[in-house]
């Protein structure tokens, strides 16, 4: 079974020194690790769970103050890989959704859950370049679902206040569309 870790942290030295802890202590692959605005740093890796639990620990460990959100999610939905690397085929299928949030493994967190609940493609899993601190998910499908994986999304973030807001639009337009290709 694999799984995600993720460690969110506001500071960028803390993020290279507990990255470096995190890929000693277990055996896991590192699947990005990078700073991002305002001054943040996050790290990404895949593996085993217990492999992904004991680095994500061991992380957190090291970040100390530093850490924002760190996030272990057990059976990970292929699409978040993909949407995370940028590498899915933009085809929209009707509505879109749009999911932001505050903190950068809130949005992997919620876009796990949303792809879970519905039958929905990711697009894409924006994490905080450029976005002041924030992320994005942008998802697609037929109305019914991209509504039913958005209010999943909401669900799995309802106890930290971490997400900013939603939407759904029924049928883009082709001009908003050629912007999130």
């Amino acid at each position: 079974m694999e799984s995600l870790g993720m460690i969110e942290l506001n500071s960028i030295a803390r993020g290279i020194e507990a990255g470096d802890a995190i890929v000693k202590t277990a055996h896991v692959k590192l699947i990005g690790a990078y700073a991002s605005c305002p001054g943040k740093y996050v790290v990404m890796i895949r593996g085993s769970v217990s492999a992904v639990k004991s680095a994500i620990e061991v992380g957190a460990k090291v970040a100390g103050k530093s850490l924002v959100k760190d996030i272990i999610i057990a059976s990970i939905h292929e699409q978040v890989f993909t949407a995370l690397s940028c590498t899915t085929e933009i085809v929209p299928k009707g509505a879109v959704g749009i999911i932001e949030t505050y903190s950068l493994a809130t949005a992997v967190l919620v876009s796990d859950a949303a792809v879970k609940a519905a039958n929905v493609v990711l697009l894409e899993i924006r994490l905080g370049r450029g976005l002041g601190g924030k992320a994005f998910t942008i998802l697609t499908g037929d109305v019914s679902d991209v509504k039913a994986a958005v209010e999943a999304a909401i669900d799995a973030n309802k106890d930290d206040g971490l997400l900013a807001h939603t939407a759904v639009i029924p049928k883009i337009s082709k001009e908003m569309l050629q912007t999130l290709l």
